[in-house]
């Protein structure tokens, strides 16, 4: 009612400017409604919408709208787990604001300063959630105490997959960049004779995730960190936000309605996207087919994860099913 007040105030004060100057009123200016989460993740509401001239009221007015402030919660990790479709599905909430790129703040840009991180941020409403994703955070081993450092009240979100299904998914990728890479069962091993698994290759070191989850233990406890199962992700994208919704301190908005199953690429997808009409689903590259591999191969890494993927759920209180 605020908003509107001031627009028609202003809106006539303009008009009976004009007509005192010219003795003809002057066209009104259309200014389209706020929507908190449109797109854009990195500009401001005000280009999001017809900008007013500058140093009027109701540009003052705009500019005071929103604030950039640093994320409350993030989405971090895993490569390969699902973050992309999760953070794509929150932005649906009219109360959540995130960077579309991934920052690399706390692994890549640290030296930047925080000044920096905060202006990448969108601006939020009172009572929106700030936040952003960046999978590799999971594994950088200074990612912990620099978030805690920021805030120790951030909370963490960490989608995870079968890693075995991930290790693949991640080849799969590099393969798609550098056709002319060694075989997977190749990098599997580092002699295939003994069954000895090469942990030193990053495909297989991500999925030992009771290991990466120790060190986030050292600074946050448990109950601020939600561990999302990739697997439900797809057979129940709204079960999955529901709990994701839940954790954040949000309206259960995000439900069934907004999903729909997209059979060509197995996996759920937007009926209607953030700030559109149209249903959306992710680009190309997700939903990739993978190569066949060795099965071989496959039940030996099963076995190699076994051990880490028990402690994994004795840790977090889930069983994700993976065995």
């Amino acid at each position: 009612m605020l908003f509107l007040w001031l627009y028609m105030f202003y809106s006539c004060a303009g008009s009976c400017a004009g007509l005192t100057a010219r003795g003809s009123p002057a066209p009104p200016r259309a200014a389209p409604p706020l929507l908190p989460g449109e797109p854009g993740e990195e500009s401001s509401l005000e280009e999001q919408r017809a900008a007013p001239e500058a140093g009027s009221p109701i540009s003052s007015f705009f500019n005071g709208s929103g604030t950039k402030r640093l994320p409350q919660a993030i989405i971090i990790g895993v490569k390969k787990g699902g973050t992309r479709a999760l953070l794509e599905f929150l932005r649906v909430h009219p109360d959540v604001r995130a960077v579309g790129a991934e920052p690399h703040f706390f692994d890549r840009n640290y030296e930047r300063g925080l000044a920096w991180y905060r202006d990448l941020m969108p601006r939020t409403l009172e009572g929106q959630i700030t936040m952003e994703k960046t999978p590799s955070y999971f594994v950088t081993k200074e990612a912990p105490a620099r978030i805690s450092s920021m805030s120790k009240g951030t909370k963490l979100i960490v989608v995870v997959r079968d890693p075995v299904t991930r290790a693949i998914s991640d080849y799969t990728q590099t393969l798609s960049k550098k056709p002319d890479i060694p075989t997977f069962e190749s990098l599997t091993f580092k002699n295939r004779t003994t069954g000895l698994i090469d942990t030193s290759w990053s495909a297989i070191q991500i999925g030992i995730y009771a290991k990466h989850l120790e060190n986030w233990l050292l600074h946050f406890p448990i109950g601020q960190i939600l561990f999302v199962s990739g697997e439900r992700l797809i057979s129940d994208p709204a079960g999955e936000l529901g709990r994701v919704q839940d954790f954040l301190g949000l309206k259960r908005i995000i439900t069934d309605k907004h999903f729909y199953f997209n059979k060509t690429k197995g996996f759920p997808c937007l009926k209607k996207a953030e700030g559109s009409s149209k249903p959306h689903c992710l680009g190309k590259t997700k939903g990739r087919t993978h190569p066949d591999i060795d099965q071989e191969v496959v039940q030996r890494l099963r076995d190699f994860y076994r051990p880490f993927n028990m402690k994994f759920y004795q840790m977090t209180g889930q069983d994700f099913g993976w065995d």
